[in-house]
């Protein structure tokens, strides 16, 4: 009985659970004001694993015992080995791609088929497709997206505004699609049905992918400059020359999306995908191969270091130049800072005196929503895990819907129209230092772009404060 008290954690007061919080704000300001975009690149890594240890030492100095805290810390940072195995596989991908000409391939073929004028409309729609199709928003941003960012740069079209498009088709498809993790996770936390949880977050997705097609179609249409004609021709001339470009180099494409379509998890279908590129660059890149070393050294090294593109276009060449895992160190020092800060909250009880304050202030449906999705976005600022932002308040807020005669088809909403869109826009949550490494533009920069992700928590909050779509217990399954 003794070595259990000692094991416990003792719930905090809610001034001493705030401190962290305070510091990591304060901190995280101080960083980006004082070193701009390199803020990620270290300062804001620091920040994150000083407000962390500030966390375990304030929860220790309250009379816990550091090695129960300890105990309970490590299983809880098992949650960042997905991220971190998939940030560096994606690292390896991108880099033999370049080299087998699969990226360059899909930006020539859109270059070719795109129009300039409906091009952010038309990559939001894509990304959309793709990732219902294959349940995945990194594995859209990694393949398809990529090669959009590229695109756009060929067409001197704005790559933030590109950005936002990726991430708001990607993040529509995931969620829309019952072959997500996350789409799967809140009716799992909320308890109902897979399909009638997809079917009741449709209310809040279409609409909210309508109204950003159509600001990208007018943001499209305003482009005042026309495409020059000649650079583009030279850009293509420049692709045909420097690489074997057919239908062949697509099958590393094909491969991912069968296996991601298949519900194959994403480390191994990035492995199989980054292989069957490395066979296929073998083949049909041997110009690109020196023929002083071995093909098998030359992969390994654009594996771990990435590629080099030598076109003699600048643009082209930083264009077509990246990947490698040495790349995602930076990005996978954030997400271990981010989640150590987030798991030394949730162990040592902090985020959940939290929330229950947050409770307090419930009073009826529209306070209840608006509560569940401002608690997944502040759950994404401070765990820095959307898996966590999803997991935390569906557990603590399920039984608050049911006393008030909810269907809790409304809280897994509400979940994924808040923790779930708003992860790639925190620059240290691994959604947005993945979608900030992957597409190559800062989570800053494309924050204000990413319209379905921004739209989601608002539209939530809307349909909260005038009751439509509510779902209430005694609704026959039927219902809306």
């Amino acid at each position: 009985m003794a070595k259990e008290r000692v094991n416990e954690v003792k719930t905090p007061s809610v001034l001493l659970a705030l401190i962290p919080l305070f510091l990591l704000v304060i901190g995280l300001m101080w960083s980006v004001g004082n070193f701009g975009d390199e803020a990620a690149s270290g300062a804001n890594q620091l920040v994150l694993l000083l407000s962390g240890l500030v966390t375990l030492g304030l929860a220790t100095l309250s009379g816990n015992n550091w090695q129960a805290l300890e105990n309970r810390l490590y299983p809880a940072m098992q949650i960042l080995f997905k991220p971190v195995l998939i940030l560096l596989m994606v690292g390896v991908l991108v880099g033999i791609w370049l080299l087998a000409g699969v990226i360059p391939l899909l930006i020539k073929l859109g270059l070719l088929v795109l129009s300039p004028k409906l091009f952010y409309a038309a990559a939001c729609l894509l990304c959309a497709v793709v990732a219902i199709s294959i349940g995945s928003s990194w594995t859209t941003a990694a393949s398809i997206g990529i090669a959009l960012v590229g695109i756009a740069k060929v067409f001197g079209l704005s790559v933030e505004i590109t950005a936002g498009a990726v991430i708001s088709g990607a993040y529509f498809g995931d969620k829309m699609s019952p072959l997500s993790d996350t789409t799967n996770l809140a009716p799992a936390v909320a308890e109902v049905d897979l399909f009638a949880h997809v079917k009741h977050m449709a209310w809040t997705g279409v609409p909210a992918l309508l109204l950003s097609l159509f600001v990208f179609t007018v943001l499209g249409l305003q482009q005042s400059a026309a495409v020059d004609t000649t650079s583009l021709q030279n850009a293509l001339l420049i692709l045909e020359k420097n690489y074997q470009l057919s239908g062949w180099l697509l099958l590393p494409l094909i491969v991912l999306m069968t296996l991601a379509y298949k519900q194959v998890p994403a480390f191994p279908s990035l492995v199989f995908g980054a292989f069957v590129g490395a066979i296929v660059a073998v083949i049909f890149q041997p110009q690109l191969f020196q023929a002083n070393s071995s093909a098998l050294t030359q992969l390994w090294l654009v594996a771990i270091d990435g590629y080099e593109a030598k076109t003699g276009d600048s643009l082209l060449d930083e264009l077509l130049s990246g990947g490698g895992a040495v790349g995602m160190l930076n990005t996978i020092w954030l997400i271990v800072s981010a989640i150590f800060f987030g798991c030394a909250m949730e162990i040592s009880r902090f985020l959940s005196v939290l929330i229950k304050v947050v409770l307090k202030i419930v009073h009826g449906t529209a306070s209840l929503i608006a509560v569940t999705v401002g608690t997944g976005v502040l759950a994404n600022i401070v765990t820095c895990e959307q898996y966590l932002a999803i997991l935390l308040p569906g557990r603590m807020y399920r039984q608050a819907y049911l006393e008030r005669g909810l269907d809790t088809l409304n809280l897994s909403r509400a979940l994924e129209d808040s923790a779930t869109v708003t992860s790639p826009l925190v620059p240290w949550n691994t959604c947005g230092a993945f979608m900030a490494a992957t597409l190559g533009v800062a989570t800053l920069d494309y924050m204000a772009f990413s319209f379905f992700n921004l739209f989601m928590p608002l539209l939530s909050i809307a349909y909260g404060l005038v009751g439509f779509k509510m779902r209430l217990i005694q609704c026959s399954p039927d219902a809306a």
